[in-house]
Formats: structure tokens, C-alpha cells, sequence
């Protein structure tokens, strides 16, 4: 009797196994086959944090991390960027690159300030030996248009003599032509003191600049 319930017992225990096994090796494959679903975490305008398997469009722009199955950044993203925001980020880039280029000018060039300020010095006694001429010149210009407007005295429509005659063309245009160049030199010796302040102002800062990058090698 026993003999008889073991013969048949057995088979069904080892039937059973087998069919565990192979529902445990089917969960295991399927469990490994299954794609993995990643985790972003994003905070938004609020600061409120938010998490989710996609980050919806209207944070697009906002950086990101990647979160592993324990919950933790394994990775992160920037936020895509505005046109107006590569375009500043480009700047900004440019920007240090021209630093750096004067950089290398300041320190190869000069030896010290003296020489920094020696150079200022002769670029604005330049500037200067520029505006005495354009003075000197507008003063020019402003005695031949009084001579100018003198002879006009002498025709219509300016004279008061009725029988004067019509100012010829000449004349009006030599009036016009120095009137015009008064107003060009006059403005260009406005600008002359505009470079001038400008000038000063740029000697200045490298001056600075120069001795901020001797104080840095020095503490290397």
C-alpha cells in the first residue's frame, strides 16, 4: 500500500517541481527582457519638484536628472535652450576668448605699467595734436563764411537795394559747401573728445588688468 503511494506520489512531486521551474525561468526571462523605464526629475518655475518617465513640453527648457531604480541621479541633462540663449551662451564664449587673447597681449608686451602709461601718454598727445588742428581749422572755415555771407550782402534776396542782382550760383554754392564742412569738422572734434574719454578709459583698465595678472602669477 505505502510502495503503491510513493510510486505515484513522486511522479506528481517531480511534476510539480518542473512546472515551478519553469514558471520561475519564464518570470526570471521576462523579467530581464522587459525594457527598463527611466526615471527624470525636474523642478519647475515654483520650485515644486516633479518626477515622471517623460518630461511634458513646457519644461523642456528646464535641466533634468536621470534616477536610477533606488531613486538616485546617475545622470544629468540640460534643458533645451532658446535661440536667444545659445545666442548669449555663444557671446559669452566669445567674450572670454577675447579676455584671454588681451590677456596674452598685456603680459607680452608690456613690462611693466611705466609702459602701459608711456603708451597712453604719446596716444593722447596725439588726440591733441589732432583736435589743435581741426580747431584751427573750423576757425578757417568760420572767417571764409564771413567772408562769404559778406559778398551775399551784395544780392538778392539779402541786399536791401532793389536794383541789387541775383546771388550767382557760385557763390551760393561755396556758401553751402563751407557751411557744410563747418558742421562736419565740428562734429568730428565732438567725437575726437568722445575717443579721447574712451582712450582713457581703456588704458585704465588694462592698467588694472595688467597688474591683477601679475598679482595672480605671483600667487602661483
Amino acid at each position: 500500500m505505502r510502495a503503491v503511494a510513493l510510486r505515484i506520489l513522486v511522479p506528481a512531486l517531480l511534476a510539480a517541481f518542473a512546472a515551478g521551474g519553469v514558471a520561475a525561468q519564464s518570470k526570471h526571462t521576462t523579467s530581464s527582457t522587459s525594457p527598463k523605464t527611466t526615471t527624470y526629475r525636474w523642478v519647475d518655475d515654483q520650485g515644486v519638484v516633479h518626477y515622471g518617465d517623460q518630461v511634458p513640453p513646457q519644461y523642456s527648457g528646464k535641466d533634468r536628472e536621470v534616477l536610477n531604480g533606488e531613486g538616485v541621479p546617475v545622470q544629468h541633462l540640460d534643458g533645451q535652450k532658446s535661440p536667444d540663449q545659445l545666442a548669449g551662451e555663444a557671446r559669452d564664449r566669445a567674450a572670454i576668448i577675447r579676455q584671454k587673447q588681451h590677456d596674452a597681449f598685456l603680459v607680452t608686451t608690456y613690462t611693466s605699467v611705466k609702459d602701459i602709461e608711456a603708451l597712453r601718454d604719446s596716444r593722447l598727445e596725439q588726440l591733441k595734436s589732432q583736435r589743435i588742428a581741426a580747431q584751427q581749422y573750423i576757425e578757417s572755415l568760420r572767417g571764409r563764411l564771413g567772408t562769404l555771407q559778406t559778398r551775399a550782402l551784395n544780392f538778392r534776396p539779402y541786399s536791401s537795394n532793389a536794383a541789387a542782382r541775383r546771388m550767382p550760383d557760385d557763390l551760393a554754392e561755396d556758401l553751402v559747401r563751407t557751411l557744410n564742412e563747418m558742421r562736419s569738422q565740428t562734429g568730428a572734434l565732438a567725437n575726437e573728445a568722445e575717443q579721447e574719454g574712451k582712450l582713457r578709459a581703456q588704458f585704465q583698465a588694462d592698467i588694472e588688468r595688467y597688474r591683477e595678472l601679475h598679482t595672480l602669477h605671483s600667487l602661483e
